[in-house]
C-alpha cells in the first residue's frame, strides 16, 4: 500500500508566527499530537508536537543546569535548549528539519523512517505543498484494511497441510525443528521436537494463519540445545547461502 491510500488529508496546520499557547489549544481541540507548520506561501517549514511541551519554563520543568555549565565551550545546544523551553512563538520551538514523504512512498518506507527517526507522524508533500500526513494511527487503519478476511469456503485437509509445510519451509527459524503436521477436519496436530520456546509460539501462529485451520493441537516437545542459543539462526542462514 502507498502513502496516498493511507494518509489523512485536510491536515490541521499552524502558522510559524502563532503562539505556543495557540498550538496547545489546537492540539487539544482537534485531538492531535502534532501540527505541521505552514508559512504564508503554503510551504512546510516545520512541525510542532506534544514532545515540544515536555520541558517548558511555564511548567517549571525545564532542564536545570548547574553553575558549571558556564564553563562549557559548546554553548549552541544550551542556547537551543533555552529557546525551546522559553520560546513563545511556534517558529522558535518547532523542529525545522522535517522528515517527509510523497504520496507514492510505500508504507514499508514510512515505518522505517518512523523507527529510524523515532517519530510518530510524517508529513506528505506534493512538490512543496502539504497534501496530507501519515501517522501511526493511519498504519492501524491500514492494518485493518489489509488483514486477511475470514473465509467460510471449505478447505481440504490436504490443502491446509500443503500450505502449512510451504510456509514453514520459507522460514529460517524452523531450522532443526523436527515437526510433523497432521490435519484432520481442519484440526492441525503438531508433533515433534523444538529447541526454543519461541519456535513453539511461531509454529502455532503460522498454523493458525492458514485458511481452513479450526484448531491447533500442540504436542511439540521442547529440548534444550546449545544450537538454539542467540546467533544460531544467523549462522544457519549464512551456512545455507554459502
Amino acid at each position: 500500500m502507498k502513502v496516498g491510500e493511507a494518509m489523512t488529508r485536510g491536515v490541521i496546520s499552524i502558522a510559524p508566527e502563532s503562539l505556543m499557547t495557540k498550538a496547545a489549544h489546537m492540539m487539544l481541540k482537534y485531538d492531535v499530537s502534532g501540527l505541521p507548520v505552514i508559512n504564508a506561501k503554503g510551504e512546510l517549514v516545520g512541525i510542532i508536537t506534544e514532545g515540544d511541551f515536555l520541558r517548558r519554563a511555564e511548567l517549571g520543568i525545564e532542564h536545570n543546569r548547574g553553575g558549571w555549565i558556564r564553563y562549557v565551550t559548546d554553548i549552541g545546544p544550551l542556547a537551543a535548549e533555552y529557546a525551546r523551553s522559553h520560546g513563545r512563538k511556534v517558529s522558535q520551538v518547532m523542529t525545522k528539519h522535517v522528515v517527509t514523504v510523497t504520496e507514492d512512498t510505500s508504507l514499508e518506507e514510512v515505518v522505517r523512517l518512523m523507527e529510524d527517526h523515532r517519530i510518530k507522524r510524517v508529513p506528505v508533500l506534493r512538490g512543496d505543498k502539504l497534501v496530507g500526513i501519515v501517522s501511526r494511527g493511519n498504519l492501524l487503519h491500514a492494518f485493518i484494511v489489509l488483514s486477511p478476511k475470514t473465509s467460510t469456503a471449505p478447505v481440504s485437509d490436504a490443502t491446509i497441510k500443503t500450505q502449512i509445510e510451504a510456509e514453514l519451509q520459507e522460514e529460517v527459524w524452523t531450522a532443526r525443528a523436527n515437526v510433523e503436521v497432521i490435519v484432520n477436519e481442519g484440526v492441525v496436530e503438531l508433533r515433534g521436537v523444538i529447541f526454543d520456546e519461541w519456535q513453539r509460539i511461531a509454529l502455532n501462529i503460522a498454523v493458525e494463519n492458514v485458511p481452513g485451520t479450526t484448531r491447533v493441537d500442540d504436542h511439540l516437545i521442547f529440548r534444550a540445545d546449545t544450537l538454539s542459543q542467540p546467533g544460531y539462526a544467523e549462522a544457519h542462514r549464512s551456512n545455507s547461502s554459502a
